[in-house]
């Protein structure tokens, strides 16, 4: 049975995962774990790219070592929207830039003023946030980057990775999408909305789909790893995409949530919905495994309890993720926020921001830590079930449960509360979903397993998954009608 590895780089942390088919079963074993911390450097947020390279040279020498130098394949899935310039030369010009960096900051009215929002959203049927690849381009050109004029290559960051190990120059078809550049009507780049935007033209790679061969691994890197000449694959290289391909789903008829830095509620649909009603609720059609689209509302996750977590460390309160959990379980909340309100975007004092967002709404503002981490995870909970509500009426598609995956499941209490609100069944699992379908994508390719549906019965029968009922108690429900009057 193959050895494959997945690389997983998300907005916070990164991992290496060993993935080996035996039967119908997957399992997995963790090669490396490592933080992906953005530096501020010159008053901007950029990654540290030189510390990713080496992450995955170490665990590549790791795997090696793990399975007697046998490795049959390798891919790569990151966060989507950020990416890398490459020089005439192929070298890197500058490290990449976050995607909370804020020289997108009134990009995209200034983007609409050139490209109307509906057409603009016809083309490319991805919801307007100032993150986007599109955002950060026109930002650049505006800047009068030097970087951008001497760019010949975009790589988006899983192709960026895929081209350091291969010397090879792709766009996977997934990460593309996150771009707002991809026009899902001719299926590659919107090449008319990027010579009316003046952006550069003839730096775009060919697109590719997931479960494509990239290359092998340079013989350069080979020699220095002591490896073989490992085939590198194109996953779900955006880290949603490879997510969903896991899901337990016993039909193509599903609703889920990922969790994480972000929360992403969604379906996996044949067709982009390029619907009024999408567009104005800023719902985003990105790709999927298959040439499926993910129809999804992204909404700010785990990311505002890290930065109160982080902003009360600064503060000496010391407490871990499991800790504040507890806290929010003893503690009770009557005040809520927006997860989504802009002012949450941006790194900072997290915990103050919390505070001005109540003073702003009229609401008391917190007193304790505890009662504040149980207002960000009621309002996460309330801010899920608006959007599954509303993917309900925009697609039509109803259903009785809700399928969570991701390393947000790991807080119980979130999961209960999503449950308890929705009235709905939460079946939360598999915990590395992402890695998980990244391998599952790779054993497809190596063809290993038949096709998407074979994939998701091997999840069931490898993985521990957990159902959360909905409990009786309307507590939560009398509450969410309090937090609708916040939006």
């Amino acid at each position: 049975m193959p050895n494959m590895l997945a690389f997983d780089f998300g907005a916070a942390s990164g991992r290496a995962i060993l993935g080996n088919l035996e039967k119908d079963k997957l399992k997995i074993h963790e090669i490396r774990r490592f933080q992906n911390d953005p530096v501020k450097f010159s008053g901007h947020l950029q990654w540290d790219i030189l510390r990713l390279c080496h992450e995955i040279k170490e665990s590549i020498i790791a795997c090696s070592k793990a399975t007697a130098g046998k490795i049959d394949s390798i891919a790569v899935d990151t966060w989507g929207v950020d990416f890398g310039l490459l020089d005439k030369e192929g070298e890197l010009i500058e490290n990449p830039f976050h995607y909370r960096d804020e020289r997108t900051n009134g990009m995209v009215e200034r983007c609409l003023d050139i490209i109307g929002k509906d057409e603009l959203y016809s083309r490319t049927g991805i919801g307007f946030t100032q993150y986007n690849t599109i955002y950060q381009l026109l930002a650049m050109k505006f800047l009068n980057s030097r970087a951008l004029s001497g760019a010949q290559t975009l790589l988006l960051m899983p192709d960026l990775f895929h081209y350091f190990l291969t010397g090879e120059k792709r766009a996977e078809y997934t990460e593309a999408t996150t771009s707002q550049l991809y026009n899902h009507i001719t299926k590659d780049w919107d090449y008319e909305t990027i010579k009316m935007l003046g952006l550069p033209e003839n730096i775009y790679p060919k697109i590719i789909q997931p479960g494509t061969m990239v290359g092998f691994l340079k013989e350069e890197l080979s020699s220095e790893l002591g490896v073989g000449k490992i085939p590198v694959t194109a996953a779900a290289g955006h880290d949603t995409a490879s997510a969903v391909v896991s899901i337990p789903a016993l039909s193509d008829d599903f609703i889920y949530i990922s969790t994480g830095t972000w929360i992403m509620a969604g379906v996996e649909i044949s067709k982009p919905v390029l619907s009024k009603k999408a567009m104005l609720n800023n719902f985003t059609n990105e790709g999927g495994f298959g040439g499926k689209i993910t129809f999804q509302k992204n909404m700010m996750g785990t990311w505002i309890l890290q930065e109160c977590k982080r902003q009360w460390e600064l503060e000496r309160e010391s407490y871990s993720f499991d800790q504040l959990i507890a806290l929010a379980k003893d503690s009770s909340a009557d005040f809520w926020i927006d997860p989504d309100d802009i002012s949450f975007f941006a790194p900072g004092d997290m915990p103050k921001k919390i505070m001005e967002f109540c003073k702003k709404t009229g609401q008391r503002q917190p007193h304790t830590i505890g009662e504040t981490v149980r207002s960000i995870e009621e309002s996460l909970a309330f801010k899920c079930r608006y959007n599954t509500e509303l993917i309900e009426e925009i697609t039509g598609r109803k259903s009785d449960t809700l399928y969570m995956f991701g390393g947000g499941i790991k807080d119980e209490l979130l999961c209960r509360m999503i449950a308890d609100t929705s009235q709905k069944s939460v079946i939360a699992g598999p915990i590395e979903a992402t890695a998980i379908g990244n391998i599952l994508v790779q054993g497809i390719s190596l063809g290993n397993i038949k096709n998407i549906n074979e994939a998701r019965t091997i999840v069931r029968n490898s993985f521990e998954i957990q159902e959360y009922l909905p409990s009786q108690d309307k507590t939560l429900q009398e509450k969410y009608s309090t937090f609708r009057k916040l939006l």
